[in-house]
């Protein structure tokens, strides 16, 4: 049976993401943050993005309150009894995923499907906190989660074959290309995609070239659809220095060591696109160098 109801943990940039996809597709959509002010920042964000598309003529105007409609936004877990799918998107903090899997997993039907959106933590670890380590995955997506085309599946040792199945078919539902893999340090979307980033500050650092200059580079000469240091930017350089610190960590790589400019430029609050500054200087959607 396909998903008919899924519940987004986190109100953040990607979870709010995941909440338009799933209602974009016909699926009921459950949206839980504990804060009341990222639920309303989320259900407008949604609302401004869908208009965009419709503006831009990749939306039906005629679906947009049907979507908005499918969403659902609570401050608890108290309505999750019936959810076929929970998804977690919360900060990279193993701590905080564990104590949202434990919770979520004693009011959860036995049929759901239990994911985290993590781009580089252990799913294993995650999923012991559980009574059903058999139905966790790892279900990665990326920023915008309506646009982007890939859903990378994670799997553990311990992930039943019904719970990969199912998260194909889920892949399959949302219209999104997915790849399989095995549960490692950064799977490998982020273990790849750390590593090219990484040496770009390096080369920035080095004075190879200007960011724009080294964001060409890839763009251009390798086909690319953005450079590594504008997508640092979009994807937040706090975010990228926590997995390049962890992966350091796990795997003993120096590719995965944080480059210097990349600490003092989250010391300094510069985190990219969301503070207005990082490795470009950013208004709205345009950027400059």
């Amino acid at each position: 049976m396909p998903i008919q109801k899924v519940c987004v943990i986190g109100a953040g940039v990607m979870g709010h993401g995941i909440a338009q996809l799933n209602a974009m597709r016909g699926i009921a959509t459950l949206l839980i943050d504990e804060h009341e002010q990222a639920l309303q920042h989320a259900k407008d964000t949604i609302h401004k993005n869908l208009n965009i598309s419709i503006a831009k003529g990749k939306f039906a105007a005629e679906l947009l309150q049907k979507t908005l409609d499918l969403i659902d936004y609570k401050t608890n877990f108290d309505q999750i009894s019936d959810v076929d799918l929970l998804i977690e998107a919360v900060p990279e903090k193993m701590a905080l995923k564990k104590l949202i899997f434990e919770a979520a997993d004693a009011l959860l039907p036995t049929h759901a499907l239990l994911a985290t959106n993590t781009s580089s933590l252990s799913v294993s670890e995650i999923a012991v906190c559980t009574k059903r380590p058999e139905s966790v995955v790892g279900l990665h997506f990326f920023n915008p989660p309506p646009i982007m085309k890939l859903l990378e599946i994670v799997r553990t040792e311990q992930t039943s074959h019904t719970s990969v199945e199912m998260a194909i078919a889920y892949a399959a539902q949302l219209q999104k290309t997915h790849i399989l893999v095995n549960d490692s340090p950064g799977f490998a979307t982020s273990r790849l995609g750390i590593c090219l980033g990484n040496e770009a500050m390096r080369m920035l650092e080095q004075g190879v070239a200007n960011a724009s200059d080294i964001d060409q580079a890839m763009v251009l000469g390798y086909g690319h659809p953005v450079g590594p240091l504008q997508l640092t930017d979009i994807v937040g350089l706090d975010v990228r220095l926590a997995i390049s610190e962890y992966l350091f960590t796990k795997l003993q790589n120096e590719a995965f060591r944080p480059p210097e400019i990349l600490k003092r430029k989250v010391s300094q609050g510069f985190l990219g696109k969301k503070s207005g500054q990082g490795f470009y200087a950013w208004n709205q959607e345009n950027f400059e160098e």
